[in-house]
């Protein structure tokens, strides 16, 4: 079993004694490390190196800072296989998915990176003689990035290059179920010639650790990625010192499919949001709505697809669909909405069981039809391989009862009516929508959700500026 310990100033720094967390494997129960449950005295360590060493990296050049985020994307290519090996072995994604997520990792940081000579201010006219308004974008100074589970190394990158690039210096915190891949991330951090304090990583838990990162006045900026019910209490602990926040929270996406829809097409993009980590991913398809002329046809075509998808052990078969769900507490409460629904009426046309392993955390690809809109299993966050069908006659009802949600993140609509389709796009209440695709963003893009979906967004150039603030200066000339 691993032994972990923080990274803090450039060096990996031992807890002395204090409480250890334990790591298990999703897939088997298996306990596979020990990280620390940071004392108060090494987390604010942590936030003093950050301080003490963002003014020098700060001072750098952009284009040098660059520099040093391409070194380390290529140190990130160098070893994408132990990498996505230790993602596979503690979130429970499989092997393939894992090296997705280790090379679009490496490739964001360069992404980012590239914004060095791209950061622009701005020159404003002004209503004076020989005057001259700029505006200058300027780094915040210390950003803490708590990560969640479910991709926990690209969010490393999504939160660490544009803090980065931008001139931050930045304290990571990584989910107490996936902390390995983090810790790994820091030993490759520490080949590169990236100054000690710039980058620094403490691990615990969330109601601990995380809240005492986010209630410290040094803190310029807090990105968090993660539940509503967390982001909310991040809010609240920030709030004392004004400190900016950054939420990626949850989100229940409608799919829309119409008549005019490719319904191959319409199945084939759906079940791949769904199945992806195991339907744990925050902007995948988490209900259908689907016009009734077409709903029998489609869902036939659906749940062949649901039924095709194989999941297991990913370290004992890289073919598989899918991996294990994450803990007890996501698989109970899959179990939970189903159930309920099924009682109100409801009706499994696949799936709904847990599988016949019943050594990790598995759930059976489910296709449940008959769903209304006052289920919980519509009206609430799955995080689960389960998609619940709703059955519409007019666009108008469909469009009512996808902007019927607390959650405003993603959204798909399926039409190769062109007119139809953009129809729909102006009247969706998300930050992104998909037209006959799967979900999944571009790192050039901008995920950002509406409502309780989250505060900001990332990614693209507007996802730099959240890490960036501005000063205008007036200079009036003689």
């Amino acid at each position: 079993m691993i032994d972990y310990s923080n990274f803090i100033n450039g060096d990996f720094v031992d807890s002395q004694g204090g409480e250890r967390i334990t790591v298990t494997n999703p897939a088997t129960g298996a306990e596979i490390s020990k990280v620390p449950e940071t004392p108060h005295e090494q987390i604010e360590a942590a936030i003093a190196a950050a301080e003490k060493a963002q003014p020098a990296w700060a001072a750098l050049p952009a284009v040098v800072r660059a520099k040093h985020l391409h070194e380390l994307a290529d140190k990130i290519r160098e070893k994408v296989e132990p990498l996505a090996r230790v993602i596979t072995e503690e979130q429970g994604k499989t092997l393939p998915l894992a090296r997705v997520e280790v090379n679009f990792t490496a490739d964001y940081i360069d992404y980012m990176a590239e914004w060095g000579r791209r950061i622009e201010g701005e020159v404003m006219e002004s209503d004076r003689p020989k005057e001259n308004i700029f505006l200058f974008r300027k780094p915040i100074g210390v950003v803490v990035g708590i990560l969640p589970w479910n991709f926990p190394f690209f969010l490393i990158a999504r939160k660490l290059a544009p803090a980065l690039i931008c001139g931050n210096s930045i304290v990571l915190k990584p989910s107490e179920e996936t902390p390995n891949n983090a810790f790994e991330f820091c030993k490759i951090l520490n080949e590169t010639d990236i100054p000690a304090g710039v980058v620094n990583l403490v691990s615990g838990y969330g109601a601990t650790v995380g809240r005492a990162l986010t209630e410290s006045p040094k803190v310029g900026m807090i990105s968090f990625t993660g539940s509503v019910e967390t982001g909310s209490r991040i809010m609240a602990a920030a709030a004392q010192n004004i400190t900016r926040v950054n939420l990626e929270l949850g989100g229940k996406a409608p799919a829309i499919v119409t008549a005019h829809a490719d319904l191959d097409l319409a199945a084939t993009a759906i079940q791949a949001s769904r199945v992806i980590n195991s339907g744990q991913v925050c902007n995948c398809a988490e209900r259908i709505y689907v016009q009734r002329s077409v709903a029998e046809a489609f869902t036939g075509k659906l749940v062949e697809k649901m039924k095709a998808a194989r999941f297991g052990n990913p370290l004992e078969d890289e073919t598989l669909d899918y991996g294990p769900m994450i803990n007890q507490a996501g698989y109970e409460k899959v179990v939970r909405l189903l159930d309920a629904a099924v009682s109100d009426g409801a009706q499994v046309l696949c799936g709904g069981g847990r599988g016949a392993d019943e050594s990790g955390f598995y759930f059976e690809p489910t296709v449940v039809a008959n769903c209304t809109q006052a289920m919980d299993l519509v009206k609430k966050e799955i995080f689960g391989p389960v998609i619940p069908i709703v059955v519409f006659d007019e666009l108008d009802e469909a469009i009512a009862m996808a902007n019927d949600t607390e959650y405003g993140l993603t959204s798909s609509v399926f039409s190769n009516d062109l007119n139809e389709a953009m129809n729909l796009v102006e009247a969706l209440k998300f930050g992104e929508t998909y037209i006959n695709r799967e979900h999944f963003e571009a790192m050039q893009g901008y995920h950002a959700g509406w409502r309780k979906s989250g505060i900001g967004g990332a990614d693209g150039k507007h996802g730099l500026h959240e890490f960036l603030q501005t000063q205008v200066v007036y200079l009036q000339r003689s």
